[in-house]
C-alpha cells in the first residue's frame, strides 16, 4: 500500500533546512540532500556545482530500493545505510522511513565522522518528518468531516 501524501509546513522545511546547514558542517561535507523514497528532492544545503539535483536524487532512491531487494535476498529486512567509496568523493545514504538523507564528502572528512553525525540528523529529521506526517493527517481528517456533511441530494440541488 502506498503511503498517505504529507504536507511540509514552511517552518518544518525551514527546520530541515537548518538540520541539513549543521550536518553539513559537522561532517565536513560537500553536499547534504534529504530526498524521499520516490526520488524528489526535498531540500539540500551545500555546493551542488553543477550536479543535476533531480537525477542524482532519483538514482539515490533507485539505489536504495535496488539495496533494500538485495537485503530481502539474503534474509535481512532492510539495510539502514548505503556507502559509496569513490576515488575523490564518497556518498553516505542514511534511510529516514520514507526519506533519504545523502551526504556526499570528500577526503576532508571521514566514514565514521558521517555516520556518527548523520545518526543524530536522522533522528531529528525524522521527528520533523514525524510531525509533517501527523498534522497533515489531522488536517486531513477535519477536512474530510467538512465533505462528510455534503450528501448528493445537496450537490444534485446546486445544479437544478
Amino acid at each position: 500500500m502506498a503511503e498517505a501524501p504529507f504536507i511540509l509546513q514552511e517552518h518544518q522545511f525551514q527546520r530541515l533546512k537548518t538540520v541539513l546547514a549543521r550536518l553539513c558542517v559537522e561532517c565536513a561535507a560537500r553536499v547534504v540532500f534529504l530526498v524521499d523514497r520516490d526520488g524528489q528532492p526535498i531540500t539540500y544545503h551545500g555546493d551542488i556545482g553543477d550536479m543535476d539535483t533531480t537525477s542524482f536524487s532519483s538514482l539515490a532512491a533507485g539505489n536504495v530500493a535496488a539495496t533494500s531487494s538485495m537485503a530481502k535476498l539474503i534474509g535481512e529486512d532492510v539495510f539502514p545505510s548505503v556507502f559509496h567509496e569513490g576515488e575523490r568523493e564518497s556518498i553516505f545514504i542514511s534511510v529516514i522511513g520514507r526519506s533519504l538523507l545523502v551526504v556526499v564528502f570528500d577526503e576532508r572528512s571521514t566514514l565514521s565522522l558521517v555516520k556518527l553525525r548523520t545518526k543524530r540528523g536522522s533522528y531529528e529529521v525524522a521527528a520533523i518528518l514525524d510531525e509533517a506526517i501527523a498534522e497533515s493527517a489531522n488536517n486531513h481528517a477535519s477536512n474530510n468531516s467538512f465533505f462528510a456533511e455534503i450528501t448528493d441530494d445537496d450537490i444534485d440541488s446546486l445544479f437544478s
